[in-house]
């Protein structure tokens, strides 16, 4: 047990990939949290395209658009210029697809949700048309792989740990909001504690279907559920 201090962190590194419904989740109750507590959340990225991506298939670097992949480079564009670009732009494309059911990964959505979060004119074609991009998502991909990550939600917390999830399907709100977060960083008092799951039974399977219905109308990809991990291909 460490001598970690008993409040939580004040600070907390969020990677998620646009496209993980999970994530989405989660990401909506740290933002509750957030709401209450202010708590400062810098977002971070991760690639599932490129964590499950099969040998015969490009890296999402190498493509011209890669969907989750490209949504982050333009993430990473925005953040350069203004941080809470970078948080609207999460919390909107999330909401397009999570519970709208729609499409931001397509390019001409993407341009049109940029502008409704009042971003620059010149963010998609300058996010895409500048290498340095790339470099900014893959660092922070590469982070979590080297820290043993192998998926989202994913925290890394001012000392230096990591934890994989909360992964909920039901983000709470108010005190309970609080409660989970308290919870969840009381993990960091033991880390050599690394891993508690909970069953799912076919209750909860179609629970979760029923939360990630918009995600699955949304969807043009081949998604495959291993656990609590999403992963997709792009159809050629």
């Amino acid at each position: 047990m460490t001598d970690a201090a008993s409040s939580p962190p004040e600070r907390v590194d969020f990677h998620f990939d646009p496209m993980c419904p999970f994530a989405y989740q989660t990401s909506v109750w740290l933002r509750e949290v957030r709401r209450l507590t202010g708590l400062r959340i810098d977002w971070r990225f991760f690639s599932l395209e490129e964590v499950n991506r099969r040998d015969d298939q490009k890296h999402p670097w190498e493509r011209d658009w890669a969907w989750g992949w490209s949504l982050m480079r333009i993430g990473a564009w925005l953040r350069r210029r203004d941080p809470e670009l970078l948080d609207a732009w999460y919390e909107r494309i999330g909401r397009e697809l999570h519970l709208d059911g729609g499409q931001p990964h397509a390019p001409d959505n993407a341009r049109a949700l940029l502008a409704e979060i009042g971003a620059p004119q010149e963010a998609f074609d300058e996010a895409l048309a500048d290498p340095v991009t790339h470099d900014e998502v893959r660092a922070e991909h590469e982070k979590v792989i080297a820290a043993g990550g192998f998926g989202v939600p994913t925290m890394f917390f001012p000392d230096g740990q990591a934890l994989f999830g909360p992964v909920l399907i039901d983000p709470p709100t108010g005190d309970e909001a609080l409660e989970l977060w308290r919870m969840t960083t009381a993990w960091l008092k033991f880390p050599h504690l690394y891993e508690i799951q909970r069953p799912k039974s076919p209750a909860d399977e179609r629970a979760i279907r029923a939360t990630l219905e918009p995600y699955l109308r949304g969807r043009d990809w081949i998604s495959i559920n291993r656990g609590t991990e999403i992963t997709f291909e792009e159809r050629a």
